[in-house]
């Protein structure tokens, strides 16, 4: 997408405000930060630009077990009046990096997204960068999608109708996983993809344009990738980068919702454009003046 010569003026006023008292705070930013502090930041800040947490009939805390036998924290929501249906169910999968974040982090969004679409949310706690580094997100992910498939109707969940998404790096391991199911013939119902890394290297001109005063810059992605990748090699991988997938042909239709005001905007517009050149069926909102984590 074409960018503006001066990019701070396509933020909406409220935006503006938002980042002047970012900025004003004197708060180190995650990337200077250990991995294990930058969490408990991540944690007390998550919800400056969360709406207030939604009411919902059920929320339950359980395990799953992952290949290797670590059990997997998840967390069910199911809406009102859900009492005897079998649900539809969308896996969600948090942002952070693939290094913070967690359940607790996205438990807002996660209720909202319950409450709004009817629908359960498994909200999965993979594990983190560093002390699990690539694949070990993925494969959690696709662990509890897996899960969902063969087990969700013994907490009353239709496996018949079943969505996977995330927000960053939560969207990249949604659209893995929907090549996964594809290749797993897992039938999936949407991918739902919220400002989704998608590239193998950070050199859209969207990074340039955005890598510094828009919340996401280019120190951050740096500062995660390098926790989470074990070599330059795995940026080869479509696990880590889905545009690197040989092909996109039979994968889940998909949502995209895109911040103008973002280093990744780019990656996700072209990822779009490739689920569409292979007659995927995409939906794509594109939100103006926006920045990542909005």
């Amino acid at each position: 997408m074409s960018h503006h010569r001066n990019p701070r003026a396509l933020l909406t006023p409220a935006m503006h405000g938002v980042l002047d008292r970012m900025a004003r705070s004197g708060k180190l930013p995650l990337h200077a930060l250990t991995p294990q502090l930058a969490r408990r930041a991540y944690e007390t800040g998550a919800g400056v630009l969360d709406i207030a947490p939604t009411k919902v009939d059920r929320v339950e805390d359980f395990a799953v077990t992952a290949r290797d036998g670590h059990a997997l924290p998840v967390r069910l929501y199911a809406p009102h009046g859900s009492v005897g249906a079998a649900l539809p169910v969308l896996v969600y999968l948090h942002g952070g990096g693939f290094t913070v974040g967690s359940i607790a982090t996205h438990d807002s969004l996660c209720r909202a997204l319950s409450h709004q679409a009817h629908c359960a949310v498994l909200s999965v706690d993979y594990r983190l960068a560093p002390e699990h580094r690539f694949p070990v997100a993925f494969e959690d992910s696709w662990d509890a999608v897996r899960w969902v498939a063969r087990f969700g109707s013994e907490k009353g969940l239709d496996s018949r109708r079943v969505a996977v998404g995330g927000d960053s790096a939560g969207g990249t391991l949604a659209a893995a996983c929907a090549l996964q199911a594809r290749d797993e013939a897992v039938p999936l119902a949407l991918q739902l993809l919220f400002y989704p890394g998608c590239s193998s290297h950070q050199d859209q001109r969207s990074h340039k344009t955005f890598g510094h005063g828009f919340v996401l810059e280019a120190a951050h992605i740096d500062y995660f990738f390098n926790l989470y990748l074990r070599s330059h090699a795995d940026r080869a991988d479509w696990r880590f980068a889905p545009l690197m997938a040989d092909d996109v042909d039979g994968v889940a239709p998909a949502w995209f919702g895109l911040a103008e005001c973002d280093p990744l905007v780019d990656e996700g517009l072209q990822y779009a454009d490739r689920l569409r050149a292979a007659g995927v069926p995409v939906d794509l909102e594109l939100y103006r003046g926006m920045v990542h984590d909005f």
